[in-house]
Formats: structure tokens, sequence, C-alpha cells
């Protein structure tokens, strides 16, 4: 077979701005919002958990765990995630638009409950989403460091976080750590408060 040339990907930055925010315990989900025809195809669409027009616009919505697609039912949904996203699924078109909305589902009930009687869904990008303003349990996970990549921010903000508890949820003393977004690489990474992440990163005891 001939020889074919393969470059080199390019290498990010590595002192370009990092954002971190705090990790949440609850359950990866996702809303979905697509303009939809309206022939019968998509009407009969069973992910499609609601229809929203807006303008001249029709869309479907549908909602989503980590690994599948989820609907309201006992064995179909995720911590009632999918239900939730049913029953406020205009507003959230409103609020987010056309695209995929990735975020943490937690609080009551989920993983580490946070000590809370709700459960709230927070999105995970903080730039898109920074001027989000509602009445729905909705809202984006806490900002503890934006700024040139820094080891030293990575540490701080553990430690404030052990020290001062959580941000998404105050008064709350055993938060799970922080995830932090690399803008050059858009990649994220996480380090966490227990001993799962033990080394440089972990804030003496």
């Amino acid at each position: 077979m001939p020889i074919e040339f393969k470059e080199w990907p390019k290498t990010p930055r590595l002192l370009r701005n990092i954002t971190i925010t705090e990790k949440i315990d609850g359950t990866n989900a996702a809303i979905g919002v697509v303009p939809v025809d309206t022939g019968e195809v998509d009407s009969l669409d069973p992910n499609i958990i609601a229809y929203v027009t807006t303008g001249d616009v029709r869309y479907g919505v549908y909602a989503q765990s980590r690994s599948r697609l989820i609907t309201p039912g006992k064995s179909t949904d995720n911590y009632g995630f999918a239900g939730w996203v049913q029953s406020n699924a205009g507003e959230l078109v409103e609020l987010l638009g056309e695209g995929l909305h990735y975020g943490e589902w937690w609080g009551n009930g989920i993983q580490r409950k946070y000590g809370m009687a709700e459960k709230w869904f927070s999105l995970f990008n903080t730039a898109r989403y920074a001027a989000l303003e509602t009445d729905l349990n909705l809202s984006v996970v806490p900002v503890l460091y934006e700024g040139p990549n820094d080891t030293e921010a990575v540490t701080a903000a553990l430690e404030s976080l052990r020290i001062n508890g959580s941000v998404a949820a105050p008064g709350f003393m055993n938060p799970e750590g922080i995830c932090v977004y690399q803008a050059a690489s858009r990649q994220i990474s996480k380090v966490t408060l227990d001993k799962n992440d033990a080394g440089k990163w972990e804030p003496a005891a």
C-alpha cells in the first residue's frame, strides 16, 4: 500500500486559561432540543418526550443519562430526570435553546444527596449559561477559579472545598472535588477529595 503523510496533531498550550468548577456527585444527564417536522415520523419518535413551538419552529425535547436515552416512567427514567424535563419542557426550550445541554442531576436521593429536599440540574458549560436566570431547579456548576493554568489554583480550590464545604450546596461539608476545563485543549479533568486521587494534588489532612 502507498505511504501516506500523517501530520502530527497540534499541541495545545499548557499555560492558557483554565476554569475550575465544583464537581457535583449526582448522575450525568443531558437535555436535547431539536427542531422537528410536523410529519408523522417525528411524531412517532418514542424518545421525544415533549413538543414545544416557539415562533415558527417546532422543537422536540428529549432526555438522556450517561449511557442511554431516557423517558418518564419507573423503569425507563433515571432518578426522575426525564419526568422533570417533560414537565418543564416549554421553559427549558426558552432558556436553553437548540442543542444538547449536559449537566449533573443531583440532590435528594442521588449519591451524596447534599442534605437537600429537592433535586437540581446543574449545567456544565459555565461560559454558555453564565447569564442563566430562572425559578426552575436549574443552575450552573459553581466556578471556583478562572485564569491562567496554575497548579496552585487547583490546590487552593480543593483546599477551599475541604475546609468550607460545597459551594453548590452551602453547609454540606463532604463535597466530591473539582473539574478542570483546559480551554486550549477543550478537555476536562477531575480531581476528587477522596483517596482515588491521592498524591500531590490532595491537600494535606
